[in-house]
């Protein structure tokens, strides 16, 4: 019996070592892992935000699709960050992609950053606001010219401001 626990030992080992480099990718999806020019506490983005925007931007979650009226906003104008307004894309770049998110194929300069997000178990390039770390959702390499990018935004993550 001892060599059966040896070898279950082993097993449970082996898995972890695989599992390991993975779990450490992952990070803990919290923007306030990173400092940015604005920051507030947990409590405070919970005031500040309605608990939906919340859930996106704080805790990387991500809304419905269709369900957000800037899928279908055709206005002129800016798409800015629902917690703190920094402008991230211009609607000269939206476009319909058909997803059921807003969509466009760049951003402002300076409006966002990005980084490796392994939450489906596959790596995915995540966009957060450049100015307080907001889950804004993911860009794609499925986009129309010029770019060839699809940046996935949540609506509930941004407001528009029209011309």
């Amino acid at each position: 019996m001892p060599h059966a626990a040896t070898r279950r030992q082993m097993l449970v080992w082996l898995g972890a070592g695989a599992a390991l480099p993975v779990l450490s990718a992952c990070g803990s999806g919290d923007a306030e892992a990173k400092t940015y020019p604005v920051h507030f506490t947990k409590e405070e983005w919970r005031k500040r935000l309605t608990p939906r925007q919340f859930r996106i931007l704080r805790e990387a979650g991500t809304e419905r699709p269709f369900s957000s009226p800037l899928n279908d906003e055709k206005r002129a104008g800016t798409f800015v960050c629902a917690a703190d307004g920094h402008p991230l894309y211009s609607s000269k770049t939206k476009y319909k992609s058909g997803t059921g998110w807003p969509s466009f194929w760049k951003p402002l300069p300076g409006a966002i950053g990005t980084s490796t997000d392994y939450k489906l178990g596959y790596p995915r390039t995540e966009v957060r606001c450049a100015r307080c770390g907001g889950h804004l959702g993911h860009v794609f390499d499925d986009g129309p010219p010029p770019t060839g990018k699809r940046y996935c935004m949540n609506g509930a993550a941004m407001k528009f401001r029209p011309a």
